[in-house]
């Protein structure tokens, strides 16, 4: 993949599983594997935990918005492990959010929502927000193939420079830079001009 190819870095930062599937005894040992086209990561196994706490970032290199798959399964020593149920979600709009590339606007504002539909995966509204200086989206993952269990999502975007939407951005912003200094200044005058 060439750096004219990449449109840049998709961080997802898994917070965190809550009421998960019972997979072993009386716990689980989850841990979860996102997908993208070929490309595979995986958080670290939390040990007997129903509603683990991950609290790390897996980065994915983006040359096209694919729809992004979660997996969850539980951590067996002596069989295979057993899945607790998948999600997959669209960052379209994320990523189009990222394009308008926002500067001067207050902290934590809502960009836009995104409601839960049939064909997302989604437990509630995500909002995704201009937070420090970015674009970031919250959701919460309703696990499916599976009698219970969501998992907790951030998304942020990393641009990497001389890539599609670092190139698109630019260009976004000389052309309103251009645009404002085009206006300049202007002046109303009441009353009639002299001949």
């Amino acid at each position: 993949m060439s750096i004219s190819q990449l449109q840049g870095l998709l961080r997802v930062h898994i917070h965190r599983g809550v009421n998960l599937a019972i997979r072993d005894l009386r716990s689980s040992d989850p841990y979860v594997i996102i997908r993208m086209g070929k490309q595979k990561l995986k958080t670290r196994v939390v040990k007997k935990n129903l509603n683990p706490v991950w609290d790390e970032d897996l980065t994915l290199s983006i040359t096209e918005p694919l729809p992004v798959k979660l997996e969850v399964y539980d951590k067996d020593l002596f069989s295979a492990d057993d899945k607790m149920g998948d999600a997959e979600f669209d960052f379209t709009p994320f990523l189009e959010a990222v394009k308008m590339q926002f500067e001067d606007i207050p902290n934590n504002t809502i960009i836009t929502t995104v409601k839960p539909t049939r064909t997302n995966c989604l437990a509630e509204e995500s909002y995704i927000t201009w937070t420090d200086g970015r674009v970031a989206q919250n959701m919460v993952l309703r696990l499916r193939n599976v009698e219970c269990g969501e998992i907790e999502i951030m998304l942020r975007w990393i641009d990497v420079p001389g890539c599609r939407v670092s190139a698109e951005a630019s260009m976004v912003r000389e052309t309103k830079k251009n645009e404002e200094e085009d206006v300049g200044p202007f002046f109303v005058v009441f009353g009639e001009m002299p001949v």
